[in-house]
């Protein structure tokens, strides 16, 4: 990954992009993105970039710019904030944890605090609910000033490279995806393609997947690959005995299972064996809880493949990547699309 490819990702995880306003990171990408492809929006705020759109097969590849969050419910009286989720959190992570909260009156800090007794009557189940934030400030009236119901709250986390190849940061779910096919973007538009390439940075997937319906119900693509991420199976208390073994830095996984297209990942495994790139597998058998879902049901249905980076700590702020494993689905991606002649037939069983 080059200076500029990695100052970009930089940038994409520093900015702000809670489920539902994800406005400040699809404004870096856009700007990233128009500088070798034709850009566009939609009301949903998915960005995305084209190549070659008056083709008729249409590929469409979509990595999600939206991180999990939290949400301003209440302020008490003394201006202790109460919260809810947005997306995925873990309650069981969060007490003694820094937070930012996107106030309307600018962003403040906070801590998720916690009281003596904390460690003996800790429930067993945690809800965000049983937590509160400490911006330090004495009252409500003070605290209102800036902050209302609504406002999203994100953890404190910034990217760090750990020993060259390892990316720490929260987001990395899935601002790697956007990151990704971004990339895959840039390296076709100095080939000579035979079909359009639409790659979408899709906002809402980790609460209801609103932006790759719409794009996909836009673009009509004749095949979609999701770019998202997949939990590891290499760390200490996983099980990595099972079928669908997953290891960082061994490459990207493809998954298999009933919402995925035999024909594309066949085109995958073809270009990935041309290039001499190992892959990993991991099983989905009835969904893929991920924009994947939505992009097979749009318009007629639309046969679809997911591609996934391995990543520890899912979830987390602390969430673990490799940089190698990041190159590998760019590659991977770069390569399958480039081989494609547009005459492709998806089709499981022919008449």
């Amino acid at each position: 990954m080059d200076k500029t490819a990695r100052d970009f990702l930089t940038n994409l995880l520093k900015a702000p992009s809670p489920s539902g306003n994800e406005s400040a990171h699809q404004r870096i990408w856009l700007d990233y993105v128009k500088k070798f492809a034709q850009v566009e929006t939609d009301h949903s705020g998915n960005a995305m970039g084209m190549l070659n759109p008056s083709a008729d097969f249409k590929v469409l590849i979509a990595g999600h710019s939206d991180e999990i969050a939290m949400m301003v419910k209440r302020i008490d009286d003394r201006g202790f904030i109460y919260f809810t989720n947005s997306g995925g959190i873990k309650p069981a992570l969060l007490p003694g944890l820094k937070v930012d909260i996107l106030g309307y009156g600018g962003k403040i800090g906070g801590v998720i605090g916690f009281n003596r007794k904390s460690g003996s009557d800790a429930p067993s189940k945690p809800k965000c609910e049983d937590y509160f934030i400490d911006c330090g400030y004495g009252n409500k009236k003070e605290l209102e000033k800036l902050v209302c119901v609504g406002d999203y709250i994100l953890y404190q986390s910034e990217p760090e490279f750990l020993n060259n190849d390892k990316l720490v940061c929260k987001g990395l779910d899935n601002k790697t995806g956007s990151f990704i096919v971004a990339e895959v973007l840039k390296k076709l538009s100095r080939q000579k393609l035979k079909v359009g390439v639409y790659a979408v940075s899709t906002t809402g997937e980790e609460t209801n997947m609103r932006g790759a319906h719409c794009a996909s119900a836009t673009i009509k693509p004749s095949m979609g690959i999701a770019c998202d991420v997949t939990y590891n199976t290499d760390t200490p208390g996983e099980d990595a005995q099972n079928p669908s073994e997953v290891l960082l830095g061994r490459g990207p996984a493809l998954s298999v299972g009933s919402p995925i297209n035999r024909r594309i990942n066949e085109l995958l495994e073809k270009s990935a064996k041309r290039i001499k790139m190992p892959l990993q597998f991991e099983l989905t058998p009835d969904r893929t809880h991920t924009d994947a879902d939505k992009i097979m049901f749009s318009g007629n249905g639309v046969p679809v493949a997911l591609v996934s980076l391995p990543l520890r700590y899912m979830h987390s702020p602390i969430e673990m990547a490799s940089l190698k494993d990041i190159d590998a689905v760019i590659n991977l991606l770069s390569a399958t699309i480039a081989d494609l002649t547009g005459k492709e037939d998806l089709r499981p069983l022919k008449p």
